[in-house]
């Protein structure tokens, strides 16, 4: 994740985000910088939009909890509301379980996954 951090650091400073750099940023951090991360984590972030990317992910996790609390809700039909406000809570905590166990499993070494450790 500190890998990630760094590159972050470099954008907000609006440095360039390269080897060079994220090294630099990682060993003032005190960390034990391995050289094949820094080099995947350049080149996964070449053509990637930093600020979009952060948009993106900010808009990310409002967007499933919201369909997952109107499924939640659309299937208890009759109940009163109350319940159904419980039954659209209880069905948005399994989604984020079931999505969290999703991360967990990985992809097989796929994309910028392989780069949070």
């Amino acid at each position: 994740m500190e890998y990630v951090y760094a590159a972050l650091i470099l954008n907000e400073t609006g440095e360039e985000i390269n080897e060079d750099n994220i090294t630099s940023v990682l060993d003032a951090a005190g960390v034990d910088v391995e050289e094949s991360r820094v080099k995947a984590l350049v080149a996964a972030l070449e053509d990637v939009d930093i600020e979009d990317a952060i948009e993106t992910a900010a808009a990310a996790p409002a967007a499933p909890a919201a369909g997952a609390a109107a499924g939640g809700a659309a299937e208890t039909g009759g109940d009163d509301d109350e319940d159904a406000d419980e039954d659209a809570d209880e069905a948005a905590e399994e989604e984020e379980a079931e999505a969290e166990e999703d991360e967990d499993e990985g992809d097989g070494g796929e994309g910028l996954g392989e780069l949070f450790g």
